[in-house]
């Protein structure tokens, strides 16, 4: 078919690192040759090398929230002018048909691609409202170098619209494609306890220092209720690693909280779950309500940006104001109390992650839309 190269910020394992994977995967089953170039390896290297993707290790700088001030945008800019030279020498000894910059924070790919001629695509798997808009258009002005721009969901279509606008005509909404565990899991069993689960990074944007303050006021009710939380602390936020770990030693939530680290994969979590909560304050998606519908396990979710895109309220999982844990704890209660409740929401909600968020209808709109830019 081709060549691509990946351009990816991280090949570590969430969000837009992931599907990443679910893009490369496609095009190589499709006959392409795929090369990813990150600037450091991760958990996922291995993985791609086994799916028969090419993985190369090059230095370049991606932009960070760090970065969002004047000195540091010109020292991004000093680093990218540097590692210019080396993004347009892979991809000309690829002889690349096709460059895939996967997310917003790799500006000087989207460059290398334009003064090389070569068709370039970005996925795009942010949409951060809360940013200045001068960082917002920073961020977004860059796409315009790429012919096609991939958005996950109409939240980060609509926010990228709203900054650039003729970005419009080159969007092409993808949803994520998520796959479902192996086989058929069990419906979580009625009883007189109940396993909270999060699956998330542990950062103060995923929020799970809401869920333990839910599970608190669970438990001060007299619910016999237990919290996990399954996620790694990024690099440089350990302080809110030891943050929450304070907070669950604290006496009206000692020995209830379990602090399971990164796990993969993930549905051994979600099997022995009660309720799925995804505390979140923003998501342009959010993978893990996804992942507890299709482990048919009923989800409480904020009602925040990509969370109104994947969860119908009261039909596919129960929606709550973010940062509320009064709202979150209720809403658990609710389903606790109600069991019947539970089990339509969860037999529901696997029913429409099935239909509109599995590899095989992702892995079908990646290659459609890579054969309308670089042709058969």
């Amino acid at each position: 078919m081709g060549t691509a190269v990946f351009a990816t910020a991280s090949l570590e394992a969430y969000g837009s690192d992931l599907q990443m994977v679910q893009s490369v995967t496609a095009l190589h089953d499709a006959g392409w040759r795929v090369i990813v170039a990150a600037p450091a390896s991760g958990r996922l290297s291995q993985r791609l090398r086994d799916l028969g993707a090419e993985v190369e290790h090059i230095d370049f700088p991606v932009l960070r929230r760090s970065d969002a001030s004047a000195s540091g945008m010109v020292k991004f800019s000093l680093a990218g002018l540097r590692s210019l030279s080396r993004m347009k020498q892979l991809i000309r000894d690829t002889d690349a048909d096709l460059l895939y910059v996967n997310t917003v924070t790799l500006p000087w790919w989207l460059v290398a691609g334009r003064l090389l001629g070569v068709k370039t695509l970005c996925h795009v798997h942010e949409a951060e409202a809360r940013d200045s808009k001068a960082v917002q258009l920073a961020l977004t002005l860059p796409l315009l170098l790429a012919q096609t721009v991939i958005v996950n969901s109409k939240t980060t279509e609509d926010q990228m619209v709203g900054t650039v606008a003729p970005l419009r005509r080159r969007a092409r909404r993808i949803y994520n494609g998520v796959e479902p565990p192996p086989s058929l899991p069990t419906p979580a069993a009625p009883s007189t306890s109940a396993r909270l689960v999060v699956v998330s990074r542990l950062s103060p944007r995923k929020a799970p220092h809401v869920a333990l303050e839910a599970t608190a006021l669970l438990r001060a009710q007299g619910r016999d209720v237990t919290l996990e939380l399954c996620g790694s602390t990024p690099e440089g936020m350990e302080w809110y690693l030891e943050q929450l770990e304070a907070r669950a030693q604290q006496p009206d939530l000692s020995g209830s909280v379990k602090f399971q680290g990164y796990t993969s994969p993930i549905w051994s979590a979600f099997a022995g779950a009660d309720v799925v909560l995804a505390p979140s304050l923003g998501e342009s998606f959010g993978n893990a309500v996804v992942e507890g519908q299709l482990a048919r396990r009923p989800v409480v979710a904020t009602a925040i940006q990509g969370h109104l895109e994947t969860v119908t309220d009261g039909v596919t999982g129960l929606l709550v104001p973010a940062d509320d844990p009064v709202a979150l704890a209720e809403a658990v209660g609710r389903l606790l109390d109600d069991p019947a409740l539970a089990q339509t929401l969860a037999r529901q909600g696997r029913e429409s992650a099935m239909s509109r968020f599995t590899s095989g209808r992702y892995y079908a709109e990646i290659r459609n839309t890579v054969t309308a830019l670089v042709g058969d």
